[in-house]
């Protein structure tokens, strides 16, 4: 085995273990409120972090490296199958064209991960809307006819139609992830697709700070549990739920309580085949 894939494996094994719960990585506390879990974490070098993804996704934009998640290479793409599924069968209900907004899509993990499979389609655009220093990188290394990089989903509107959201591992890191959600269903967009979301089964919610594992960077921030029947029923009166799916993490040890990482896909109520309320 090559000291790639020895390294590979014991972060994936690390990272995986960490969301579990194991280790000094991990979740920890029940805070009362964003800024308290805030001032309990340590935060990031976010120029440093940003370095590492941009070199990294640089390897895979060239042909150099195969897959990148969290800055870190690997010697295989790990698919999210049912993601790739819901963007394919998105794709099929509209003439063989993604015209997606990826909302924390970092400077393009998801979109080299999945562009094999993507590639062939009659129109591809995936617009990624992340913080002002993503994006001005993303603009000058990563940008191109189909990946574009916005400050907001409004600026992405202005420029670009779209038909699905996707926020992959990014409802959790927000302060007030209903409010994201509530801006993303007011634009009218046919379809949202949520994975890699730790939820709990009842109706109380947790913020903890999350540690990241060393060997990936050094950070801690905070982090919501949120509430799944919370999830469905805001949802619920402008979204039809489509399919619900198991996620990176089967289980997280909370310490008395337990949660895993969900996936969903939501159509907005009235959408057709053939289109609807998508923004052309």
């Amino acid at each position: 085995m090559s000291l790639w894939k020895k390294a590979s494996a014991r972060i994936k094994t690390k990272v995986k273990g960490a969301l579990q719960g194991g280790g000094r990585a991990g979740y920890t506390g029940d805070y009362r409120s964003w800024e308290e879990a805030r001032h309990a974490s340590t935060g990031y070098d976010g120029s440093a972090i940003l370095g590492k993804v941009r070199d990294a996704l640089l390897k895979v934009k060239s042909g150099e490296a195969v897959y990148e998640r969290d800055s870190v290479l690997f010697d295989r793409i790990e698919y999210a199958w049912p993601v790739l599924a819901a963007l394919l069968w998105v794709a099929s209900q509209r003439g063989n064209r993604l015209r997606l907004i990826d909302f924390g899509g970092s400077l393009g993990s998801t979109y080299y991960q999945n562009l094999g499979f993507l590639d062939h389609l009659e129109e591809l655009t995936w617009s990624i809307v992340e913080q002002e220093n993503y994006v001005a990188c993303g603009r000058e290394h990563f940008a191109d006819a189909r990946l574009g990089f916005f400050l907001s989903i409004e600026e992405s509107l202005q420029q670009r139609p779209c038909d699905v959201v996707l926020l992959a591992s990014v409802l959790p890191y927000v302060e007030k992830p209903y409010q994201l959600l509530q801006t993303i269903v007011e634009q009218g967009i046919d379809f949202i697709v949520i994975d890699r979301t730790p939820v709990l089964s009842g109706t109380e919610e947790r913020l903890t700070v999350q540690t990241v594992p060393a060997e990936i960077y050094q950070a801690s921030y905070p982090a919501w549990f949120l509430s799944r029947p919370r999830i469905l029923a805001f949802m619920a009166p402008d979204y039809d739920l489509v399919a619900e799916f198991d996620s990176l993490v089967p289980r997280i040890d909370l310490g008395g309580a337990c949660a895993q990482e969900k996936g969903f896909i939501f159509r907005k109520k009235g959408t057709g085949p053939s289109g609807g309320t998508s923004h052309a």
